[in-house]
């Protein structure tokens, strides 16, 4: 029964005669000229020749950008199962965007020489095979129309309808056939060029590279924010006098508005085509991050050389978000302790260092390393390196980040 299903399928799926009709649309230029007029009864040069008129049609079709658009939505619709069909494969990828390229516009040209000639042969079979097996189960219906369909001698008339059923599949097999060809050559021809599909993984790697690099803002934005107001309240419900609270409540306010700030601007980014750098503090506002460290309790000691408005653009700004996530783990893992931070620029390289004085193995292992693991990660795609770790009895987190 299997097997009978599977020989049964393709006349009973309706892909196969939507696939016909593609075909049939393509060539009706060559059906008109060979079936109606002037027709294939007394086939001569001069209309073999007329057969090759719509070339030079295809040819201006073909260097029209849009027709692979019109092209890819017709196959799209007719060559290929519908959702709602059982068992079937998704549609592979046709491109879908106008003609870029010659390289683009000559496969498009192929395409609809195929749809012709291959759609006008498929037409002539089927006429001729519905016409063959109409004859085959019906001789003595045949004899008006002319001659018999097959030549057999009169006492083998009675094999007419036996050959009918190898007619009808001969017929089916032809269509079905000629069908799954173009869907097979569709995403040759009509899919995307080489040229396109590096062009979309780069656009899509742009795309991904832009979602990492937001995400690693919210995080370092929210997370130091989050970090400063826990260390602040807990300090304040420690310390238990109203002074202490008030300044505990002024420093989370302000950390709060400028993350409000952060946020706002990142969620612009994702609503809005601006400019992703703009606003975006440097390493000349990293005066609020130790003001901000200070007020969680922090003895904060800094020591800068060189210029820092010198400092490229996109250095400084990451060097500011790797500052602030040296800070928010300081606070998070080590809490309200002596830490120096350390920023020069010298000889073209620019070295950023922040260490806190207690042993804080724990406390790194506590963290995970997800932070640090990205702030190696921006280092090293700046041409830069980033070590951290414990070091002659302190916590160090070291980065070297070239300025060209």
């Amino acid at each position: 029964m299997r097997r009978l299903d599977r020989l049964l399928r393709p006349v009973s799926r309706a892909v196969t005669y939507t696939r016909w009709l593609h075909l049939f649309m393509g060539a009706v230029a060559a059906v008109v000229v060979g079936v109606v007029f002037p027709g294939l009864d007394d086939p001569s040069a001069d209309m073999w020749l007329l057969l090759f008129v719509p070339f030079p049609l295809l040819a201006l079709a073909a260097f029209i950008p849009g027709t692979r658009v019109a092209e890819t939505m017709q196959a799209r619709l007719l060559l290929y199962p519908g959702p709602q069909a059982p068992h079937e494969y998704p549609a592979p990828e046709i491109a879908g965007s106008p003609s870029a390229s010659w390289e683009d516009r000559w496969r498009v040209f192929v395409w609809l020489t195929l749809r012709l000639w291959l759609g006008f042969g498929v037409t002539v079979v089927t006429l001729n095979g519905i016409v063959l097996t109409l004859g085959l189960l019906m001789p003595s219906l045949w004899p008006p129309f002319g001659p018999a369909p097959m030549l057999l001698p009169g006492r083998w008339g009675w094999w007419y309808p036996v050959l009918a059923p190898v007619s009808g599949a001969a017929l089916v097999a032809v269509v079905w056939g000629a069908g799954a060809l173009m869907a097979d050559l569709a995403p040759r021809l009509l899919g995307p060029s080489p040229a396109e599909r590096f062009a979309e993984l780069e656009e899509r790697t742009e795309r991904l590279l832009e979602r990492t690099r937001l995400a690693r803002e919210l995080h370092d934005t929210i997370g130091h924010a989050l970090t400063i107001a826990v260390v602040q309240a807990g300090a304040a419900r420690a310390a238990g006098t109203p002074e202490f609270t008030d300044r505990a409540l002024s420093a989370i306010e302000d950390t709060g508005r400028e993350a409000l700030s952060e946020l706002d601007r990142v969620l612009r980014l994702l609503r809005e085509d601006a400019d992703p750098t703009a606003q975006r503090p440097t390493l000349a506002h990293a005066g609020r991050l130790v003001e901000s460290a200070r007020g969680a309790g922090a003895d904060v000691t800094t020591r800068i050389g060189g210029d820092l408005d010198a400092v490229p653009g996109p250095v400084s700004r990451e060097g500011y978000r790797m500052l602030q996530e040296c800070l928010t783990n300081v606070l998070r893992h080590a809490g309200s302790v002596p830490v120096t931070v350390g920023i020069e620029v010298l000889d073209g390289v620019l070295e950023l260092e922040v260490h806190n004085k207690q042993l804080a193995e724990s406390g790194g292992s506590r963290g995970g390393g997800s932070g640090l693991r990205g702030l190696r990660e921006r280092a090293v795609l700046l041409g830069g390196a980033a070590a951290y770790g414990p070091y002659d009895g302190v916590w160090r987190v070291h980065v070297t980040l070239p300025l060209r």
